[in-house]
C-alpha cells in the first residue's frame, strides 16, 4: 500500500513540472517586449517616425537630400544644447535661462573681440568663462538656498534678458552687435563652430557631426561612469543619496556648468554663422529644450530618462519646425503643432511605463 502511494507522484510530477516550463517560456519571451516598451527612448523614436513619414507624403520636397540635411541641421542646433538640459533633468532640476544663455554668450565674444580690438579667439574664450560662471551661478545658488530651480533660473532668465539687451545697446549703439568676419581668427573658429562638408553632392553642417559626437558621450557618462549613477541618484531622491555617499551639491552643480557649456557652444556657432548677434533673441528657446526632453521620455521630476531620447526629441521638433514649411502650411500654427505633440508624446510614455509594470 505505501509503495503505492510512493509511485504516484511520480507519476504525476512530469505533467506538473512541463506546464511550467511552458509558462517560464511565455513569461520571458513577454518580458522582452515590456523591456523594449519600458526604454524611454522606444516611444519618440515610433513617433518620429510616423510624424517623418507623414511629412515625407504630405511635403514632397522633404524627400531631397538638401531638405533632409536642412532638418538635421535644425535639429542639431535644438539638439546640442537639449542634451545638457535632458542630463539635469534627470538629475531633477531644469534651467529656465537655457534660451537667452546662448545669445549672451555670443554678445560676449563678440563685443569682447570687436571693442576691444582682439583676435575673436579671445572672445571666444571670454564667452566660454561667462557661460560657465552662469551656470555656476544657477546651480551654487539653488544648493545654497534650497530655492527649486524654477525659481532660480526664472530670475537668471529675466536678468540676462535685461542685460543682453541693455549693454548691446549701451556699448554698440544698437540692438545688434557689428560684425566681425573680418577679424584675426574668425576663419578658425568659423570652421570649428559653423562649417559645412559635401556627402554624396549634399552640404552638412558641421553642428550635425558635433550633436551626435555629444550624444554619444553623454550617453557613455550616463550610463558607464560613476558620475552618471551619481545623476540618477540625486534626480530620484537626493537625500537617500546623499545617505549613501554621492556628493548631491557637486553633481547638481556641475549640470547646471554642462548646461553652460552648451549654452556657450550654440552661442558661439551661432555668431560665426550669421557674424552678429541680435541681443533679443532666444526667448522661449528654453521652452523648446525642455519639451524635446519632455517628449524624449525625461521626467520633470528627475531620475528617469535616456540621452538617445531626446536625441530623437530634438529631430522630432527640427522635422515639424521645417516640414511645415516645406508643406506650404501656414508656419504660426507651429506652436500649436508642437503643444499637441508634447501632450501626446506625454501621454504615450505615460501608458508605456504603466504598460511595462504590469504583470
Amino acid at each position: 500500500m505505501s509503495m503505492t502511494q510512493q509511485a504516484e507522484p511520480a507519476v504525476t510530477s512530469p505533467p506538473v513540472s512541463g506546464p511550467g516550463k511552458e509558462k517560464d517560456g511565455r513569461t520571458q519571451q513577454r518580458s522582452l517586449v515590456l523591456r523594449l516598451l519600458a526604454r524611454p527612448e522606444v516611444g519618440v523614436f515610433l513617433g518620429a517616425l510616423a510624424i517623418l513619414v507623414f511629412f515625407l507624403i504630405m511635403a514632397p520636397t522633404l524627400r531631397q537630400g538638401s531638405s533632409m540635411s536642412t532638418v538635421l541641421y535644425q535639429a542639431s542646433t535644438i539638439g546640442i544644447m537639449v542634451l545638457p538640459v535632458a542630463l539635469l533633468m534627470i538629475g531633477g532640476e531644469f534651467d529656465l535661462s537655457s534660451g537667452v544663455a546662448p545669445v549672451a554668450s555670443a554678445l560676449t565674444a563678440s563685443m569682447t573681440a570687436f571693442e576691444l580690438t582682439l583676435n575673436v579667439w579671445v572672445g571666444v574664450i571670454a564667452a566660454l568663462v561667462v557661460s560657465l560662471a552662469i551656470g555656476f551661478f544657477n546651480g551654487w545658488l539653488l544648493v545654497k538656498t534650497g530655492l527649486p530651480s524654477f525659481l532660480v533660473t526664472l530670475g537668471t532668465f529675466m536678468g540676462l534678458q535685461g542685460v543682453n539687451l541693455a549693454v548691446t545697446k549701451l556699448v554698440t549703439g544698437n540692438v545688434a552687435t557689428d560684425d566681425i568676419s573680418d577679424m584675426d581668427g574668425f576663419d578658425q573658429a568659423k570652421a570649428l563652430f559653423a562649417s559645412s562638408f559635401d556627402v554624396g553632392g549634399v552640404n552638412v553642417k558641421i553642428t550635425v557631426l558635433w550633436w551626435l559626437a555629444f550624444a554619444a558621450l553623454a550617453t557613455w557618462v550616463l550610463l558607464r561612469t560613476k558620475y552618471g549613477n551619481w545623476i540618477f541618484a540625486v534626480g530620484g531622491n537626493k537625500d537617500s543619496a546623499r545617505a549613501v555617499g554621492v556628493p548631491v551639491n557637486f553633481t547638481k552643480i556641475s549640470l547646471f556648468v554642462l548646461v553652460g557649456f552648451g549654452a556657450w557652444f550654440v552661442g558661439m556657432h551661432n555668431l560665426f554663422q550669421y557674424n552678429t548677434v541680435q541681443s533679443g533673441e532666444g526667448v522661449g528657446n528654453e521652452l523648446i529644450y525642455i519639451a524635446a526632453a519632455v517628449v524624449g521620455g525625461c521626467l520633470l521630476t528627475g531620475g528617469y530618462g535616456t540621452i538617445i531620447g531626446p536625441v530623437f526629441g530634438a529631430f522630432m521638433f527640427g522635422l515639424v519646425q521645417l516640414g511645415i514649411v516645406y508643406a506650404t502650411w501656414n508656419p504660426d500654427w507651429f506652436k500649436t503643432f508642437l503643444g499637441v505633440m508634447l501632450v501626446g508624446a506625454t501621454l504615450v510614455n505615460l501608458w508605456v511605463r504603466k504598460q511595462a509594470t504590469r504583470r
